[in-house]
């Protein structure tokens, strides 16, 4: 996050009877209201405590239960962290899953009672978005998906692949043609395919899918439920910013499969919207 220089203050504005600048008298009368409902809070907050002194306690262990919002997290934001103590901590607080970990996790997903969010397939920058790298990534993907339905999971992750000097109306067409190769196999067996939107400002220079609009795009021209998007909150908003007024409009919502945070907390107990 970038610092704020704060403005300096300028010397010419109206003064009161008393000599007391305007500003100064509302900061003055601001502070003394706010100072006012810090203590009524504070009251109230020491009336909660001494009627139910292990209330906090309590909260800090109890799971969500609403559950409004499925959320899950990504392995590879919580460092060495082992997967069975990643998964424990996980399921106790309440969450649904763990993106991005193949077949070898999934037995210890399940023993928690989690679901493997996002399966991994091939990498980010050599992608769907070159034909000469269909076979092989497509081949990753159709084996993802197999696998992915026999273990009763929703999704697999794809992604476009870096421009190297290609146009994205080019690379959007090699998109389409490769994933309509697919695409039937994921219908089959009831798997979403999500290419996932990267921010090439920062994080990942060159790559290809880093516009929402572009994404939706290919969604319209791979035309199939499913195939949608894996709209990541953080590199949208470095990429594009305003992810309120790109994520509103129905023509993106009805092509997003998920939405995610990828820089999460690095402490289990702590959830970032």
């Amino acid at each position: 996050m970038n610092d704020h220089k704060r403005e300096s203050e300028t010397t010419d504005e109206p003064t009161t009877q008393s000599g007391l600048s305007r500003r100064r008298l509302l900061g003055t009368a601001i502070g003394g209201v706010a100072a006012a409902a810090i203590s009524s809070a504070a009251q109230a907050q020491n009336t909660t405590l001494n009627a139910a002194p292990n209330q906090a306690a309590v909260s800090a262990d109890k799971p969500v239960s609403a559950k409004r919002i499925q959320q899950s997290v990504c392995q590879w934001c919580f460092g060495g962290m082992p997967l069975e103590k990643l998964a424990e901590h996980s399921a106790k607080i309440g969450l649904k899953g763990i993106d991005l970990v193949g077949p070898d996790a999934w037995p210890t997903l399940k023993k928690y009672g989690l679901v493997g969010t996002m399966t991994p397939t091939h990498g980010i920058t050599k992608g769907l978005n070159r034909k000469e790298n269909h076979e092989e990534c497509l081949s990753v993907i159709r084996r993802a998906i197999e696998a992915t339905a026999d273990a009763g999971f929703p999704n697999v992750i794809c992604f476009s692949g870096n421009r190297a000097g290609m146009s994205d109306a080019e690379g959007l067409q090699n998109c389409a043609i490769g994933l309509k190769q697919v695409v039937g196999l994921a219908e089959q067996r009831g798997v979403t395919i999500c290419m996932e939107l990267l921010n090439s400002k920062r994080d990942h220079g060159d790559y290809m899918c880093d516009h929402a609009a572009w994404g939706v795009e290919l969604v319209k021209a791979v035309g199939s439920l499913r195939f949608k998007l894996l709209y990541d909150i953080y590199h949208m908003q470095v990429q594009e910013g305003d992810v309120i007024a790109t994520f509103a409009p129905p023509k993106i919502t009805s092509a997003i499969t998920t939405r995610r945070a990828c820089r999460a907390a690095t402490k289990l107990t702590t959830r970032r919207s």
